[in-house]
């Protein structure tokens, strides 16, 4: 025992005096090409005395880092997060002006700017040097992951002394992924692990959405129980005269105030969970990036602790904003190829939305990833997780391709890592796959008929139409994270908050899906009303042959004068046939929602081609009825009970959930009687491939699994 210590604590000590040693190397090679940075003075001191004060200089730096960080992170915590992230660059440089002025010999100097670059380059060195060695030295990433795992969970295992904790249950959202891309990408080795757990025993299903198909409403049925009153991503409350748009903080706040209101409970991580890049914080005490609680102002504010928790490493923050700035090139690079090869249907990608996508895709990964990994050290009971990623760049890619071929098999090394660190934990987990949505591809509304709806329904009202047409924001959730980061408001420009009085009506889209309401009207508009004060309206929306229906008080309204009331269930699910079984349901379901809009408007759908049109910008998309965007998947180890099958709405996944939750033993939460229908039969196929082999697993096709752990 007593050698294997020594052994331990020599092997300790090669890796620090290596990445010393690589640092003070490091330190003498910036020294020799900046200008502004130099280790000896002016009058030629020999190359000892430069390594002498490299060595102190790199030492001091590290030392400096080790006890200091820390302090200074936590003290900017209520910064901004993006902020912070610059802010990392400059205080790293400070450290190093701090660990050149305690060089004995007083040669050591540099400018100010040279010191953030000579500080970032040495972080990076020393982290990827740590790195290599972790990596090849198994039993030392072993021992440390051991380490992390009993300071965490000494106090969990005093509080139940001699008690083996359950199985806990780690819940991987991976935002925008349907059914169908998931099992091709299964297939074709595009995630390697993902079908590396469908061999070795996971099970997936297929589950259909409800009619708003989309982060807000599937994640508050997950995490919360219930999707009742959120008929779109973005509707007009007549009552309040506000706007609620999903990923906005405040409406957020209201909506997950409603569920908790509703169902009786604070959801299903109530107890022992940990909530992390979410829209809402399913009751968990740990929160990190949750987008409910980002309005808060204050240390009371837990949901930017992840942020701290990341960025309190400066190699961290190093090592994530060199791989911010090579997404940005590699946006950038992409969307030039695009415009090159003349691909259609195409979005403008410039602007801001390449910072956007390096958040979605590099930032948020990787703290979420992190977070994560830290629940399960400490021993966390759940953990709920959403990696938004994928359905960032697939709004603007589209829902296949090389670019969104990328995001997936980087997201598959992240699920590799999580698994990895799982076998350290102090308690074994149960790692469960899902999505709230998919996408459908298809040109933009705007794209193809060259007007916004908006425009259309103006025209329809008789009212002035603008000669230019312009063009509808895309909504994604991560333009939102990044506006809660920069403690800013999501923007939603003169539809945010309709001035008192407004006559003209109030149009919104979401994806697909839209509404129109008319706030001089203090309840919902009756179709008579709608007919007698805008008579063109109705036919001009229906007959549009980018439109595939209309929900006008109780009765839905297709192309050449059909109509069928949602009280004649058959009619209306004939006239709803190109959208597949349940699509009356879904709707009559919002039909009787408090807050449902005067006219909801779905774009036409072409079951040939899975297509559909958004009113946003937005070539792969989501929110409505149509295709894949309505398909999402459930995936989880065959010990857990199998769930019954053709799960219809979120609420029926948050159902399976809390019994896999008390399967294990794990956070109990009381159980309300069931608020919705009896689950239809899921949707079909959508295309000719095969069926999913028997047990739920997909096809291997014979695709060797690749080895992620080096």
């Amino acid at each position: 025992m007593r050698r294997r210590r020594w052994r331990t604590a020599g092997g300790a000590a090669v890796r620090v005096l290596t990445v010393w040693a690589v640092s003070t190397l490091t330190m003498l090679i910036l020294a020799g090409i900046l200008p502004d940075f130099r280790l000896q003075s002016g009058d030629g001191a020999s190359i000892t005395q430069a390594g002498l004060a490299a060595a102190w200089g790199a030492g001091a730096f590290g030392l400096l880092s080790a006890l200091v960080w820390p302090v200074l992170v936590r003290a900017l915590l209520l910064v901004p997060a993006l902020v912070l992230g610059l802010l990392v660059f400059f205080l790293n440089g400070s450290l190093l002006l701090m660990a050149l002025s305690l060089v004995p010999s007083g040669q050591g100097r540099a400018a100010p700017e040279t010191a953030v670059v000579v500080a970032a380059a040495m972080s990076a060195v020393a982290s990827a040097t740590s790195t290599a060695l972790a990596v090849r030295d198994d039993e030392a990433y072993r021992r440390r992951l051991y380490r992390l795992a009993a300071r965490r969970g000494r106090q969990r295992r005093a509080a139940a002394p001699g008690r083996e904790p359950p199985p806990g249950l780690v819940l991987l959202q991976l935002d925008g992924v349907g059914y169908e891309v998931l099992r091709e990408a299964t297939a074709n080795g595009t995630m390697p692990t993902a079908a590396s757990w469908l061999e070795s025993g996971h099970r997936v299903v297929p589950w259909r959405t409800d009619w708003s198909s989309q982060t807000g409403a599937s994640q508050l049925g997950i995490l919360h129980g219930t999707t009742f009153d959120v008929p779109a991503f973005r509707w007009y409350e007549k009552d309040t005269g506000e706007v609620m748009v999903c990923n906005r903080p405040t409406s957020a706040a209201e909506l997950q105030r409603r569920a908790v209101a509703r169902t009786g409970d604070g959801g299903l991580l109530s107890v022992d969970g940990a909530s992390r890049g979410n829209l809402f914080s399913g009751g968990a005490d740990q929160l990190a990036l949750v987008l409910s609680v980002s309005a808060r102002r204050g240390r009371a504010n837990r949901s930017r602790a992840g942020y701290f928790a990341y960025f309190s490493d400066p190699a961290n923050a190093v090592r994530t904003a060199l791989s911010f700035t090579a997404e940005v090139g590699r946006e950038i690079g992409q969307s030039v190829r695009a415009r090159l090869r003349g691909d259609r249907p195409r979005v403008a990608r410039g602007g801001l939305y390449p910072l956007i996508r390096a958040f979605a895709t590099v930032v948020e990964r990787d703290v979420v990833t992190a977070a994560v990994i830290g629940d399960m050290l400490a021993g966390r009971a759940a953990v709920y997780a959403d990696l938004v990623a994928y359905d960032e760049v697939a709004h603007h890619s589209g829902p296949r391709g090389r670019d969104t071929d990328r995001v997936l098999a980087r997201l598959d090394r992240t699920l590799a890592l999580i698994a990895r660190v799982a076998e350290h934990a102090p308690r074994a987990y149960r790692i469960v796959l899902l999505s709230d949505h998919g996408q459908s591809p298809g040109e933009t509304f705007l794209g193809r008929y060259g007007l916004t709806l908006k425009d259309l329904v103006r025209a329809g009202c008789g009212l002035p139409v603008s000669r230019r047409a312009g063009r509808t924001p895309s909504g994604a959730e991560a333009r939102a994270a990044v506006l809660a980061a920069l403690h800013r408001p999501v923007e939603e420009g003169e539809e945010a908050h309709p001035r008192p009085g407004r006559t003209d009506p109030v149009v919104l889209a979401s994806g697909n899906l839209a509404v129109i309401s008319f706030p001089d009207v203090p309840a919902r508009a009756t179709r008579e009303w709608i007919e007698h004060a805008h008579p063109a309206l109705l036919p001009t929306l229906a007959n549009h042959p980018g439109i595939g229906f209309l929900l006008v008080d109780g009765h839905v309204l297709g192309p050449g004068g059909a109509s069928a009331p949602l009280s004649d269930p058959a009619a209306a699910q004939e006239l709803l046939a190109a959208y597949g079984p349940g699509a009356a349901e879904a709707v009559a379901r919002t039909d009787a929602f408090p807050h449902v809009p005067d006219i909801m408007v779905n774009s036409a759908y072409d079951p040939a081609t899975g297509q559909v049109h958004a009113f946003e910008e937005q070539i792969g998309s989501h929110g409505g009825l149509g295709g894949e965007q309505g398909r999402a998947f459930l995936m989880w180890p065959a010990d857990l009970p199998a769930p019954e099958p053709g799960l219809v709405g979120a609420e029926a996944v948050h159902r399976v959930l809390r019994g896999w939750l008390r399967e294990a033993d794990g956070p109990q939460v009381p159980v309300g009687p069931a608020r919705r229908a009896e689950a239809e039969p899921a949707l079909p196929p959508q295309d000719p491939r095969p069926p999913p082999a028997p047990g739920g697993m997909f096809p291997s096709a014979g695709v060797p699994v690749q080895d992620e752990s080096h």
